[in-house]
């Protein structure tokens, strides 16, 4: 099925607002790949801190955003940041780039779940980590993470990032802080926990076996219960404590780990969790149970109900495969309940990437890899990540023993994306931008991979 209602002009239109087209009067220009470094120069002078297994590689590459080759940066533009943070952002320089570019401009919300957040996520605790290696503490008191997470935030804005990220992300200034767990101090923490059994079982983490056998998880989380229970006789299996005392576990990791190991064994243990859930918003589905509940007497206006609701849903975010798998089966029991008891994904032609935000001019539904990703810049290409346009996979209606998809491929066999057989593959697509400087417009071309 291919909804025409997708939103892929509406995001395309919002991205090339972003774009910086001419260098204003008095600025001084600097071509992209010296922006990063121009930057950090700047924050150096001003901060206080010391110095599954997959079977089938994804493909085709989705450039979907090609900045200006040189942005406009002047010194009213860089962050002014506040001075009073104590975190050495050079310390893990790369990745706050990283997190930027995943996070770019108006890119942001739609690629939230899978890719931003997780990454944002991943360079505070690795900034965390390594602020614990001068300080031998593992937070930070409440005002001083405000302004280092303020700072943060004006860091990534100035390298393109969205301005909203705490929203998006719902990070606040106590993600930096201890919140309820009683243990902060690394040395206090290392006579609590057995740290060799969380560097042999967390130094390096297979992002497909990890989510099948769990043992890093399973070590983070025995860690975790025994620093929450410094100073308690007993506590409740799920407390909260806990989990903030997991966010000490993994900053008392990053400062163990050079960045680069840091941030892998981080992105993939979230990556098991994103995959586990569907991230979409079900709006009323009233339509679609009044034409296809009980007996369908009309299959035309049954399948229009469902394409038009289902088109709501793409209006959404990118999702990965194994996201796809559950976002079918949690709207397929949702129907079900609601007395829809034919399989419409069937009758309707309803497809897995019909789930995720449609780009290209024949809006085709865009399925992101299940394993750990990042947006990429280049100066020819662009903005750009991985994006299978070419599966046409049926969803499946859910059956009495359903069981949440996760990022086990071991009983599933489920490849890093799903591939269609030859007789489905459509053409993929590649997005590339036209700048036509002084007049600040742009256009953008689709050009069909060979």
């Amino acid at each position: 099925m291919r909804v025409q209602q997708g939103v892929s002009f509406i995001l395309i239109l919002q991205l090339i607002s972003l774009l910086f087209f001419l260098c204003p009067y008095g600025s001084q220009c600097i071509p992209h790949n010296d922006v990063k470094g121009f930057i950090f120069e700047k924050i150096n002078n001003n901060t206080m801190a010391p110095e599954i297994s997959p079977s089938v590689e994804p493909q085709p590459f989705l450039p979907l955003l090609a900045p200006s080759p040189s942005i406009p940066i002047s010194n009213s533009s860089l962050p002014k940041l506040s001075g009073l943070c104590t975190l050495n952002f050079s310390a893990a320089e790369s990745f706050v780039s990283t997190t930027a570019t995943d996070c770019w401009a108006s890119f942001a919300p739609y690629l939230a779940n899978v890719v931003c957040c997780p990454q944002f996520d991943a360079t505070m605790v690795i900034l965390m980590g390594q602020y614990s290696k001068y300080s031998g503490m593992l937070n930070l008191n409440t005002t001083n993470a405000q302004h280092c997470l303020s700072d943060f935030e004006k860091i990534l804005e100035t390298q393109g990032a969205n301005r909203n990220l705490k929203t998006i992300c719902s990070i606040h200034p106590a993600n930096l802080t201890e919140a309820s767990c009683p243990v902060v101090d690394a040395n206090k923490f290392e006579s609590i926990v057995d740290s060799s059994k969380i560097l042999t079982a967390c130094g390096k983490v297979d992002p497909v076996k990890e989510c099948c056998q769990q043992v890093c998880q399973n070590t983070i989380l025995d860690a975790a219960k025994k620093i929450a229970m410094d100073g308690m006789v007993s506590m409740p299996e799920n407390s909260t404590r806990i989990d903030d005392c997991k966010s000490i576990v993994f900053r008392w990791l990053a400062s163990k780990l050079d960045p680069s190991s840091a941030n892998s064994v981080l992105r993939a243990l979230s990556n098991c969790k994103v995959n586990k859930v569907c991230p979409l918003v079900f709006p009323d589905m009233v339509n679609v149970t009044k034409e296809c509940g009980y007996t369908i007497s009309n299959k035309k206006a049954c399948c229009k109900a469902m394409e038009s609701y289902v088109s709501h849903l793409q209006e959404q975010s990118f999702i990965t495969n194994l996201q796809a798998l559950n976002c079918a089966a949690s709207l397929g029991m949702k129907l079900q309940k609601a007395n829809v008891s034919q399989n419409i994904y069937d009758l309707c032609h309803i497809n897995l990437k019909d789930f995720s935000l449609q780009v290209g001019l024949q809006e085709s539904g865009c399925l992101l890899p299940s394993l750990p990703l990042d947006v990429n810049y280049d100066k020819t290409s662009g903005i750009g990540f991985i994006c299978d346009l070419n599966d046409n996979i049926e969803a499946p209606w859910p059956s009495a023993s359903f069981v949440p998809a996760g990022s086990c491929n071991e009983t599933s066999k489920l490849p890093a994306r799903p591939t269609a057989k030859p007789s489905q593959a459509t053409a993929g697509f590649q997005v590339k931008e036209l700048i036509v400087p002084l007049l600040l417009s742009s256009s953008l071309v689709l050009t069909a991979l060979i």
